[in-house]
């Protein structure tokens, strides 16, 4: 399996700045690369938050995994993203 390069409190943020921006999503800017790397930081305490809500698996998700891990890979995610840490 891939591993990601990034936090995931910046991948999220940049999904929910180009959610906003893009044309592919609510926005109107057709190439919106450029002004999501300028304002996904403005996302990052709903990425935040979106990660918070995902510490507690839904029962479909516990019955496919272990609840333990999941449980310590979310909060990993939200450790890493505490002030302090260079993203």
């Amino acid at each position: 399996m891939d591993t990601a390069t990034s936090p995931l409190v910046e991948r999220i943020a940049r999904v929910l700045a180009a959610q906003s921006l893009s044309a592919n999503g609510h926005g109107t800017v057709e190439s919106a690369s450029a002004q999501v790397d300028a304002q996904w930081k403005d996302h990052r305490d709903d990425a935040m938050a979106v990660l918070h809500t995902m510490r507690a698996p839904s029962p479909a998700m516990a019955a496919a995994g272990d609840v333990a891990v999941w449980e310590r890979m979310v909060l990993a995610a939200l450790s890493e993203s505490k002030p302090g840490i260079v993203m």
